[in-house]
């Protein structure tokens, strides 16, 4: 069977598989930093780390090339670590394990029970593979490799000013061949909490454990409009309709692992009265068949889980229950609006990410985006709303502004023709609904003039994430073409 290192082009995929062999979650780079710049050193290359952990690797230009403008190739370093719940995976400390698979559709490149970080892997590998290179004519070159991308931007929010020379810079974290990106969505994180209310479990009632499982997950703001299902709203919707049927009190609720992946998993410790416990299993299994029929195209694989554990002493008031239901039932999920403008593209939208019980508080995590300030305004009050009036208290932090279009861009015309050249065709020149590096790079370096492009990566932030081997080589075919064509000085 080929191996990845035997793909084309080879460097870069070389560069991919050593990059899967070391841990890189987010918030734990340091493992994956510290090889890129011993790597870069043993190349002769100038690197710097600023003080929240960016690398900027600096190469001259190569001859002839000197008059061109400065261009930045930017990635980041961090992956989003997602597994499936029935593998025993620790991404501090173990290996992504990638493989190609054959589809109808042609090769692609996928891991093991986990996320493969394709997302932003390929793109690092390709920056890192321009640097290794001797036979790419290229102007003065940096590549900027920043930290935690995928869990709140810091590296991006920490880049100062002074530290790049380039006025070009060549985001590499798009997700799609044939289309090339001038703009993104801005976005916010909420956090409301709860303390809760216990009380004794009542006599004459049963401990479950409840979960489901089996969802696709995804990226939640280039899969938001795709239909997929949330794992949060689905069981909250259940327990808040048995809640109401059947005499039920929870100990425990939590689903769904980061803000910006769709939830494909969540799990509920509850008592129920032992007169309600057939009705109640009745009602789940009629529950999961009315899932399954009316969402079997996009997800085929639900499945609820119910068992019994060890006894609970202590459970939630009825009053607190209803609260706490309530609020993740009328929390808003999914695209709030389609653009105007762009055909196809999510102006706002919102995914309710994460619940988290940590002793008698519980956390429920959303991630707001809009490529509008109002239409992220809009959202952001009517989650507050909700919670508030459901007794929470809420906050909002992590604001990251979205990266306007500037549709006399310079690299952006020099992108479309090199596109057309190689592929006979004029890309897509698109806006993408998810949270790019750009709009924050220009808080520190205003006049940059920006684009983004990449290869094609299906469902990132799950373990179903793949990349097309063959659109990677068309994009590694453009991002060569693109720096032998960079403007003039």
């Amino acid at each position: 069977m080929t191996q990845l290192s035997d793909l084309t082009p080879n460097k870069l995929w070389q560069l991919f598989e050593h990059i899967c062999s070391i841990p890189h979650p987010s918030k734990h780079e340091q493992k994956i930093s510290a090889w890129i710049q011993s790597w870069a050193l043993e190349l002769g290359l100038s690197v710097k780390e600023d003080k929240v952990g960016n690398l900027i690797i600096k190469k001259a230009a190569t001859k002839g090339m000197e008059d061109r403008q400065g261009v930045i190739l930017q990635a980041h370093m961090d992956m989003v670590p997602q597994k499936n719940a029935n593998i025993d995976h620790d991404f501090l400390t173990d290996p992504i394990k990638p493989y190609i698979i054959s589809e109808a559709d042609g090769y692609w490149v996928t891991a093991t029970d986990t996320t493969l970080g394709a997302d932003n892997g390929i793109g690092l590998a390709s920056a890192l593979a321009v640097l290794a290179s001797d036979d790419i004519p290229h102007g003065p070159l940096e590549v900027l490799v920043t930290i935690d991308e995928e869990a709140g931007m810091t590296g991006a929010f920490g880049l100062e000013s002074g530290w790049l020379d380039g006025k070009i810079l060549v985001n590499t974290d798009s997700e799609q061949d044939g289309e090339v990106y001038m703009g993104c969505a801005g976005g916010i994180d909420g956090n409301a909490v709860f303390n809760l209310e216990f009380e004794p479990v009542p006599e004459g009632y049963n401990a479950f454990n409840l979960s489901i499982s089996g969802l696709k997950g995804g990226h939640s703001g280039v899969d938001i409009d795709t239909g997929r299902a949330n794992a949060n709203k689905l069981l909250g919707h259940f327990l808040l309709v048995a809640s109401e049927q059947f005499e039920i009190r929870l100990t425990e609720l939590n689903g769904g692992s980061l803000r910006n992946a769709i939830p494909r998993e969540a799990n509920a410790s509850l008592v129920i009265a032992e007169k309600d416990i057939a009705p109640f299993k009745a009602a789940l299994e009629q529950y999961q068949a009315s899932l399954q029929a009316n969402l079997k195209v996009v997800e085929g694989n639900i499945s609820f889980l119910l068992i019994s554990p060890e006894e609970f002493d202590l459970c939630w008031t009825q009053s607190c229950q209803q609260q706490v239901l309530r609020a993740i039932n009328a929390c808003p999920n999914g695209v709030m609006r389609m653009s105007d403008e762009i055909e196809g593209i999510a102006e706002t939208s919102l995914n309710l990410g994460v619940i988290r019980m940590k002793g008698k508080r519980l956390e429920v995590m959303t991630l707001i985006r809009s490529l509008h300030d109002d239409g992220r305004a809009q959202c952001q009050r009517s989650v507050q709303s909700v919670f508030e009036l459901a007794g929470a208290s809420i906050k909002f932090s992590g604001a990251y502004p979205g990266w306007k279009p500037d549709t006399n861009s310079a690299i952006m015309q020099t992108v479309r023709d090199c596109y057309q050249e190689l592929f006979n065709k004029v890309p897509d020149i698109m806006v993408i609904h998810a949270g790019l590096e750009c709009g924050l790079f220009k808080t520190a370096y205003p006049d940059w003039d920006m684009v983004s492009f990449g290869p094609t990566i299906k469902f990132p932030h799950s373990p179903d994430e793949k990349v097309d081997i063959a659109s990677v080589e068309r994009y590694w075919q453009l991002l060569v073409a693109v720096l032998a064509k960079a403007p003039k000085a």
